[in-house]
């Protein structure tokens, strides 16, 4: 039986006669009711008991991801983006494979907290190591075309030039309600996208667990996963332990995978509260039922 799409994944009426542009026809939208309630007692129990992150769409927007790797599991698509000398980049479809590491290790990483995502690869470092800006955006614009519900990236760019495009994108992904999780700057620089509003930003914390992050109360990183000597997977079938915020995002995005595929209706700004209230740091507690916000030691 071929399943209705979501109400964002469908094509919209640009307009309804009498009415102003994005606004809703005079019957409303009541028979597509929207849950009543997505947000009572919320904690990890309701957010992962029992989810594995199937039925999620995961893009790793990297140097690929090596699909002969035990850790990483089956990879469903496979593209990259080819950059020629006075031509725009484009996106074509390519073999699963990493000749850098980076991508395959934080492909791991999300396949170990949501096994049952469908992980996808899209690799916009050019020699597997570096890129441009331009293979970037045009990488991701690609990704959000293809709806996926999930797009890691530990990667980002400092060209001031580059910021206004990469916003318009992270917006647009936003309302098509695409989740970009995105590593923060190893360094105390201005890059982009991580620092926009419009998407989860992550920095590491020291701690080993891999379910265990922090919310930071201190922007513009919003959350702080492990990020500090991970165990992680490298090309050819090895494992080694690497040290950065990339390492940090996929653990965001993993669990990130597991709470949609237990709630879907989620929205991108839904799906970062319910992050929020799933923090470590973060408890619900007290006679009065206040929320106490406890900064980690």
């Amino acid at each position: 039986m071929e399943l209705t799409p979501a109400p964002w994944r469908r094509e919209r009426a640009r307009y309804f006669a009498g009415v102003p542009a994005w606004g809703m026809p005079a019957t409303g939208y009541r028979e597509e009711p929207v849950p009543a309630s997505l947000f009572g007692g919320v904690d990890r129990e309701w957010a992962l008991d029992g989810a594995d992150g199937s039925g999620v769409r995961v893009c790793v927007l990297d140097s690929g991801i090596d699909a002969t790797h035990p850790l990483t599991g089956p990879v469903d698509r496979a593209w990259e983006v080819v950059t020629e000398e006075g031509r725009v980049p484009r996106v074509r479809a390519c073999e699963p494979s990493d000749t850098a590491g980076h991508g395959t290790a934080c492909a791991g990483i999300i396949r170990e907290l949501a096994p049952g995502v469908e992980l996808s690869s899209l690799r916009v470092l050019e020699d597997g190591k570096s890129g441009s800006a331009a293979a970037l955006i045009a990488g991701l614009a690609y990704a959000i075309e293809q709806d996926f519900d999930v797009i890691n990236m530990s990667l980002s760019t400092a060209r001031l030039e580059f910021r206004g495009r990469l916003a318009e994108l992270c917006d647009r992904a936003y309302f098509r309600r695409t989740t970009l999780v995105v590593a923060a700057h190893n360094l105390p620089i201005e890059s982009f996208p991580w620092a926009f509003s419009s998407v989860i930003s992550v920095a590491s914390h020291a701690e080993p667990g891999p379910l265990t992050y922090y919310y930071n109360a201190a922007p513009p990183v919003e959350f702080c996963a492990r990020g500090v000597r991970v165990p992680v997977a490298q090309p050819g079938g090895g494992v080694t332990r690497n040290t950065g915020n990339s390492f940090a995002a996929p653990h965001i995005a993993g669990i990130a995978a597991r709470v949609l595929s237990k709630h879907p209706w989620l929205t991108p700004f839904q799906l970062k509260s319910v992050l929020y209230h799933c923090a470590d740091n973060v408890s619900i507690e007290g006679d009065d039922g206040g929320v106490l916000v406890s900064r980690a030691t």
